[in-house]
């Protein structure tokens, strides 16, 4: 993901900087450092970004039978 994939992540969710750092669980200045392109996107906020575009939530985990 670049910087360029980040913004258009942002304005396809119509997130702000403040919105789109909390969705991400990131301060406001960390998310802007992500678009400047000061920190290399990794590979979970990446996964963070498709997760919430497809409108999922945190996992948790599926209820087990009972043995």
């Amino acid at each position: 993901m670049t910087p360029g994939d980040l913004r258009a992540w942002q304005a396809h969710m119509g997130y702000t900087y403040e919105t789109a750092a909390e969705a991400l669980g990131i301060s406001r200045s960390g998310f802007a450092k992500l678009l400047a392109g000061d920190h290399p996107i990794d590979k979970r906020t990446a996964l963070a970004c498709a997760s919430l575009a497809a409108g999922m939530d945190a996992w948790t985990p599926p209820e087990l039978p009972d043995q």
